[in-house]
């Protein structure tokens, strides 16, 4: 069976994933930086500069004044992935690995990096911890099962002590990029407040469309996040 892949499309920056069908609706989700490498004139010569250091003289290398080299941050997806037994019914599970493994296998791809944990029946689990995305990190996905409680509160504890701890590596300005990516149904009583440092929140609603419970489009009104149907 083949898995949607996640959309991230158009605010500022520019940065399209591909959406998970062709019927479903896009996230707005900007690409906020890319790897570090030098942005369009970033590292080029300055002429002025470079011109008074010459003065009369025969121009030489020594001369030479180059502008700043701009530099990106990558910005950081943390995935968390609802495991729990209500993800079970339907295929709802399935669709979320998918989704998962496509989300890293793009951020592998636009050079970010990605983190992912998982929460059910065994607890909130840290299976690929911050750092540089890998395709192959999308193996980490596939082996899940599902069953299970919902600690939804834990899992956001969770997130937003690897979001502090990713911020105080990168230094200032560090965490500005990052997003949580929310995958679940929304089939739990837990009411949690969103991570204070995740700078964006995306809620994929994994409910059934037929009987949905609602939740996962209140909780991204009550957290200023932007909800998105799976299906």
């Amino acid at each position: 069976m083949s898995h949607p892949s996640p959309s991230a499309l158009g605010a500022p920056g520019g940065w399209r994933w591909p959406g998970p069908r062709p019927a479903a609706p896009r996230p707005t989700l900007a690409r906020h930086a890319a790897r570090a490498t030098p942005a369009a004139g970033g590292a080029g010569i300055h002429w002025v500069r470079t011109l008074l250091a010459k003065g009369p003289q025969r121009l030489a290398a020594a001369h030479l004044r180059h502008r700043p080299l701009h530099t990106r941050v990558p910005p950081l997806h943390l995935i968390a992935l609802d495991t729990s037994g209500s993800m079970r019914q339907g295929g709802r599970l399935a669709w979320a690995k998918g989704y998962a493994a496509r989300l890293i296998e793009q951020a592998a791809r636009a050079g970010d990096h990605v983190a992912l944990i998982g929460f059910g029946g065994q607890g909130v689990q840290l299976l690929l911890p911050p750092g540089p995305a890998r395709a192959a990190g999308s193996a980490r996905v596939r082996p899940l099962g599902g069953g299970g409680g919902t600690p939804l509160a834990a899992c956001l504890h969770e997130a937003e002590r690897l979001l502090q701890r990713d911020q105080r590596l990168r230094g200032p300005g560090g965490g500005d990029n990052n997003c949580l990516w929310l995958l679940t149904d929304g089939r739990t009583l837990e009411q949690a407040a969103a991570p204070a440092s995740a700078a964006h929140i995306v809620v994929v609603d994994f409910d059934d469309p037929l009987r949905p419970v609602g939740r996962c489009a209140a909780w991204a009104t009550d957290w200023r996040a932007e909800h998105r149907l799976a299906h």
